[in-house]
This record gives C-alpha cells, sequence and structure tokens, in this order.
C-alpha cells in the first residue's frame, strides 16, 4: 500500500519550488507534478497503486442514504445515516466556519433544531491547524457538537479569497454584461485586491490572508486536512470558477476538477484504510460547470459515475457560481443526471424561495453563513420579510421579532430590548439574533420536509413565499 503520511503537516511542506509563485493561472508550475512535497502524486502515475479494498474500513458499511417521500417530480424526504446520527431531508446545515456558529453556544444550536453544522477546512487549516483538531478527537469533540458535521475542501476560500472577492463570487455579476459573454475575463480581480491564488493542475499556491505566508493546496493535501478535522461529510477538492470566466476556461477547470476528483477518491480510499480508529468519513464530489447545461450535464455523469478500485463518491455537492434566476434549472440539470441513491448538498443558499426551489429541483442538504451573518448586523427574517431592528419603529416595539416564531429569542426578549442590545453595541445582540435567524430557517427547511410527506409542498411554498415576498414565488 502506498505510505502516506498522515500525521505530518502540509503547512511545513506546502511552499511551492522557487520561482513558482508566479505561474500562472491553468499552467502547470514548475516541478508541481512530481514534486513530493507538494502534498501531489506524481503526473501520470497510476492512482489505482496500493488503493485498499472499498472494505477496508469497516464503519463504511454503517453509513448511507435512503428516500423516504417524494412530491412531484423530484422533490424527495430521506435520511442520511453517518456515525455521529442521522440527519432527515431536506436540511438546513448552519456553517460555523472556524468550528463555531459566531457568537452562540453549540449547545444552543442543538436547542433550536440544528440537525449538522458545517465547518471550513481552509480556515481551520490556517488556525489552529488539522493535527490539532484530529488530536483533539475530531471536530466535533473538539467544539463540543454532539451531531453530524461537514467540512468543505477550501476550494472556494483559497478561489475567492484569492481573487479579492471574499463570500461572493455570482450575485454581483448576476444580470451584468460580464455575466452574459465570454469576454475572456478568466484572471480578474477585485479593485483595488492583489491576486493570493494561483491555479496550475496540480493545485493551488495561495497566500495566507491572515499573515501572508505561501501554502499549497491539492487535492491529497485537502484530503489529509479533511481527515485530520474529522467530518462525518466531506468534499472533494475542485477548482471555483465565476461567470465572468470564458467559456474556455469553464472546459479546463472541469477537467481539472475531473481529474482532481479521481485523486481525491485515490487518496481518501488510502486514508480511510490507515484511520479505521476513526469513524468513517463520507466524502462527496463537487459539481461545477458555471452557467452552461452541458457541462453541468458532463460533470454529474463524470463524477456520478467515477470509481476507482471500488471506491464511489458518497454523495454530491453542487458548487459554484449561480445566477438566482437560474438556480432551479441549473440544479435540475445536475439531478437529472446524478445516481438517484445518493444525497446532494446545495452549497451556499439559505433564502426562502432558493430553498423551495432547491427542493423542488432535488437538492436534499444546504448549507449558508448569511443567516448569522446578517444577523451580526441587526438584520433578521419573519414571517413577512427581512427587517433592520436598528430601525426606530422598533425602539418601543415591546413584542418579540416574530410572534409566529418559537425561537429562544422570540419567547424570552422583545424587539425593543435587542434594539437597544445593538444601539448600546453589547454582544448580546448577535446571539439572539443568530439564534433567531438560525432557527427561522432551519424550521422553514423542517416544514418543506414534512409537507413532501403530506404533499401539501406547493401550498406551503406558496404561502410562505406570499408572506415573505408579499407575492408568491
Amino acid at each position: 500500500m502506498t505510505s502516506v503520511p498522515s500525521a505530518s503537516d502540509p503547512r511545513d511542506t506546502a511552499v511551492p519550488a522557487s520561482g513558482s509563485w508566479g505561474t500562472a493561472p491553468g499552467a502547470r508550475a514548475s516541478g508541481s507534478g512530481a514534486d513530493a512535497s507538494s502534498g501531489g502524486r506524481p503526473a501520470g502515475a497510476d492512482l489505482a497503486a496500493g488503493i485498499p479494498s472499498a472494505g477496508a474500513h469497516p464503519g463504511r458499511a454503517g453509513t448511507g442514504f435512503e428516500v423516504t417521500a417524494r412530491h412531484g417530480e423530484k422533490a424527495r424526504a430521506g435520511v442520511i445515516t453517518t456515525p455521529h446520527g442521522p440527519i432527515a431531508t431536506p436540511a438546513f446545515i448552519p456553517v460555523g466556519t472556524k468550528a463555531t456558529v459566531k457568537a452562540v453556544l453549540p449547545e444552543s444550536m442543538t436547542d433550536l433544531g440544528a440537525q449538522a453544522l458545517l465547518a471550513n477546512a481552509y480556515h481551520l487549516y490556517l488556525q489552529p491547524g488539522h493535527d490539532l483538531v484530529d488530536e483533539a478527537g475530531g471536530l466535533g469533540a473538539f467544539m463540543n457538537w454532539p451531531g453530524p458535521t461537514y467540512t468543505d475542501s477550501g476550494g472556494f476560500q483559497v478561489m475567492s479569497l484569492g481573487a479579492g472577492f471574499k463570500k461572493v463570487l455570482s450575485s454581483e455579476f448576476s444580470g451584468g454584461q460580464k455575466a452574459r459573454t465570454a469576454s475572456g475575463e478568466d484572471d480578474d480581480v477585485a479593485a483595488g485586491k492583489e491576486r493570493l491564488a494561483h491555479v496550475d493542475d496540480d493545485g493551488v499556491t495561495f497566500r495566507s490572508f491572515i499573515n501572508g505566508d505561501v501554502h499549497r493546496f491539492t487535492p491529497e493535501i485537502s484530503m489529509q486536512i479533511q481527515h485530520g478535522l474529522g467530518a462525518d461529510i466531506m468534499f472533494a477538492f475542485d477548482e471555483l470558477t465565476t461567470l465572468m470566466n470564458s467559456r474556455g476556461y469553464q472546459e479546463s477547470a472541469l477537467e481539472r476538477t475531473r481529474l482532481w476528483a479521481l485523486r481525491c477518491l485515490a487518496e481518501h480510499a488510502r486514508l480511510s484504510a490507515d484511520r479505521t480508529h476513526r469513524p468513517y468519513q463520507m466524502l462527496w464530489g463537487v459539481i461545477q460547470g458555471a452557467q452552461y447545461e452541458d457541462l453541468r450535464r458532463k460533470a454529474s455523469r463524470d463524477l456520478g459515475g467515477m470509481d476507482v478500485e471500488g471506491w464511489s463518491f458518497d454523495g454530491f455537492g453542487i458548487g459554484g457560481a449561480l445566477e438566482k434566476e437560474n438556480l432551479g434549472t441549473i440544479v435540475g440539470w445536475v439531478t437529472d443526471e446524478l445516481p438517484e441513491e445518493k444525497p446532494r448538498h446545495l452549497l451556499g443558499i439559505s433564502e426562502v424561495d432558493d430553498l423551495f426551489t432547491a427542493v423542488a429541483a432535488g437538492a436534499d442538504t444546504f448549507d449558508c453563513v448569511s443567516p448569522s451573518r446578517v444577523a451580526r448586523n441587526s438584520a433578521v427574517y419573519t414571517r413577512t420579510g427581512r427587517v433592520n431592528l436598528t430601525g426606530s419603529r422598533y425602539r418601543r416595539r415591546f413584542a418579540p421579532i416574530d410572534e409566529t416564531c418559537d425561537c429562544y429569542t422570540c419567547t424570552h426578549y422583545t424587539a425593543a430590548y435587542i434594539h437597544h442590545l445593538f444601539r448600546a453595541k453589547e454582544m448580546l445582540s448577535s446571539t439572539l439574533c443568530t439564534i433567531h435567524n438560525e432557527r427561522f430557517v432551519v424550521r422553514l427547511v423542517d416544514e418543506i420536509r414534512e409537507s413532501i410527506g403530506t404533499g401539501d409542498f406547493e401550498a406551503l411554498r406558496e404561502e410562505r413565499t406570499g408572506a415573505y415576498y408579499g407575492a408568491p414565488r
């Protein structure tokens, strides 16, 4: 079996060869294809060499997905089984980027109904380090969260932060000229920012947003980091593109992602066999292809049918830049092609109409940082729309944020009190509003799941979107 130095820290070996920092995106960095210190495997290496059997980890057989109810053409309810408990789907997965949902105790996340939490491999790799989290017993033990956990591959943060676009790679382009033309803007960087990430066929070289140190991610390193973090569900390393990239670049990036997916499966197999003292971790492939139907369908077929010596993906993530108006269409293309018996996670959505649209198109789970982020800036969700609690009309509102809400905040505090907390710049304001917003989205998706079983999905969609937006969507 090929030896994998699982105990080593890629941060100590990930600095690229001298002169490789300036490599143009899409080109192979000098020496990167065969440099063992990069954490990758030699270009052209036999990926199947030394891969253990698919039954090498005894816990794998105890994980999986079962569909329990259907509605319409694609909406479905089901259960994902993980070593740390089941996830009833559809489900919203709150984001705890750095092993915490900002301002909220893990116990509060349990109380508000969260079934699982998602943390960020990129941030935890930089601080405190995946080796430390592994030593602590894995992500859940480290953060005192007893339920299932997800980690993303780090690809989104490497690419988006590296281009200076921070959290968003689509909405600011949606409907714009650049989003609708193959303009060749393949190396675009946000105004006033320096590019911090460079892609080649073997992986990505990037600078830490914390201190500027140079690091290297390859598919193998991403797998080593995520295995160290120990989440129940993790994602394959992929290249994230924006709607501004040309068609030609989208094609080459998609092929890179396909080859990286093969390498992720191979490394995942080796690490799973080496780490039978830890629970089995499910690996989900990520579907890219931007706004192009043929690329999305091709990626879904490629990853959906991918097999490396009996190891295949346990589920799939639907990623990349999406225009809101095309969300349902694009998710539909992907779910047309993916295996019916495996779960699908849509990365980065939490808006009321988007959740209904995604479920109707066949998505099972979702994550988004927005509910907690906007809460810290006094924006809260209500049954009749999003409002800002710093507004003067809330100064004497001695009633809950939303009288239909059953969250801890709404059953214990008034909007007037929370208005005061924001005005006084008290930290408790963020805690109370985050609890409310996370509960709002978790509860909505719970209601969607129930409606699939009762056959009331369309009625619920009309009622909830109508109340929230003023007209059904």
